[in-house]
């Protein structure tokens, strides 16, 4: 039975035989190989002013990777214009055929139906629902698109450096404009009940914050320490003379950057040095309320903000360790991303052969040689074949 299905799966090009392995007692075994070049999965991961694209093989391995400026606000018009010439240009003259894309999405992704290819709604980003985006990337390429949150599909991609002792439980905290988790518990990406669980960003940071988030709540965390508010204290500082380094910036570029904060920070500039301490233990604060929950073993720390230097990072961790429960923050590490951008692709094309593998999926789909053979996915194509036909 295991010599069938072992040619079955060779006569498709799933595997390959590797010669003969070395005898123990008995006839000595046959190597087989498992050819993860047979196809290809395209990725995307598309964060704050940012498009990370490239191409992976079925083991989850980026072939190429590319990077460039965008802004998400754009039309969703332009953007799918913008993928599908980066996509294609991916593809190139591989040859080997498409089976999925892994795209992470900013912002919740919202997942309103249990089923795996079930499309998801873009809550962050409603003018790509309306211009139904994964619907004409699925019938423009052919393949299933699985969506995640961007920061989701970061989390996914940090997983692979790291040992599967340390991220059994592991947050990941992406530290933009807005400030998210990706939260995994014993070993599983958590996304809670409809797939938008780490928004941490929305915690209240207390009485003194009143800002106004754009939720619609007022004292988010993100609106006093994420990179926006951040840059924002920063360019005042700069206008009212507060920060002789900043003001130099100001003069030069025009506009002061939570980058620029850390540059100067790092120069020795007391303001800057200071605002990114107070971020820094807000952050921390909120990070030891999740921690006493989860009991974390590792929190990886990304994102802008992250890269701004060392004062953010050790004001972090006195924040956790200031507030964690003693127990939980003796053995936690805190670290910086080891994945750094690449960490949304690898994530997103995790992502997709997990889906493509997964036991219960791969048992409808492996006797015809191709998940586009699976009955899912087939009824996913027409019925976006059927909204591109009708224009629905």
């Amino acid at each position: 039975m295991v010599t069938d299905r072992l040619s079955t799966l060779a006569a498709f090009g799933l595997v390959d035989e590797g010669g003969v392995g070395r005898s123990i007692g008995g006839r000595a075994p046959r190597l087989v190989r498992f050819r993860s070049e047979a196809a290809r999965i395209l990725v995307a991961n598309i964060d704050g002013d940012t498009i990370s694209l490239g191409l992976a093989d079925l083991d989850g391995r980026l072939i190429l990777e590319h990077y460039e400026d965008f802004d998400a606000a754009s039309p969703a018009q332009a953007l799918f214009d913008r993928l599908e010439a980066l996509f294609k240009w991916s593809l190139g003259k591989d040859g080997a055929p498409l089976w999925a894309i892994g795209l992470g999405a900013p912002g919740s992704v919202e997942q309103r139906d249990s089923k795996s290819l079930a499309i998801p709604k873009l809550s962050a980003m409603p003018a790509w629902d309306e211009a139904k985006l994964l619907e004409r990337l699925i019938h423009r390429f052919q393949a299933p698109v699985w969506v995640r949150g961007a920061v989701q599909m970061e989390t996914m991609g940090e997983l692979s450096a790291l040992s599967a002792e340390a991220s059994r439980d592991l947050l990941y905290v992406d530290l933009g404009s807005d400030i998210t988790a990706g939260i995994v518990v014993d070993g599983r990406l958590h996304r809670g009940a409809q797939g938008i669980a780490g928004q941490i960003g929305h915690v209240y940071a207390g009485e003194p914050h009143k800002r106004i988030c754009g939720c619609g709540n007022v004292g988010c965390l993100q609106t006093v320490a994420g990179c926006d508010a951040i840059a924002q204290a920063g360019l005042l500082a700069a206008e009212q003379g507060r920060s002789r380094l900043l003001g130099e910036t100001l003069a030069a570029t025009g506009t002061v950057t939570a980058a620029d904060i850390g540059t100067a920070a790092r120069l020795g500039d007391p303001f800057s040095a200071d605002l990114l301490a107070q971020s820094g233990r807000l952050i921390g604060t909120v990070l030891a309320t999740l921690a006493n929950i989860l009991n974390p073993s590792m929190i990886v720390l990304g994102g802008e903000l992250s890269q701004t230097g060392d004062i953010c990072l050790a004001a972090i961790r006195e924040g956790i360790y200031g507030h964690a429960q003693p127990l939980i923050s003796r053995d936690i590490s805190i670290v910086h991303s080891r994945m750094g951008r690449s960490a949304g692709l690898v994530g997103a094309a995790s992502v997709a052969v997990t889906e493509l593998f997964a036991p219960a999926f791969l048992s409808e789909w492996i006797v015809s040689g191709t998940p586009l053979a699976h009955a899912g996915v087939a009824n996913l194509l027409a019925a976006v074949e059927k909204t591109a036909t009708t224009g629905g």
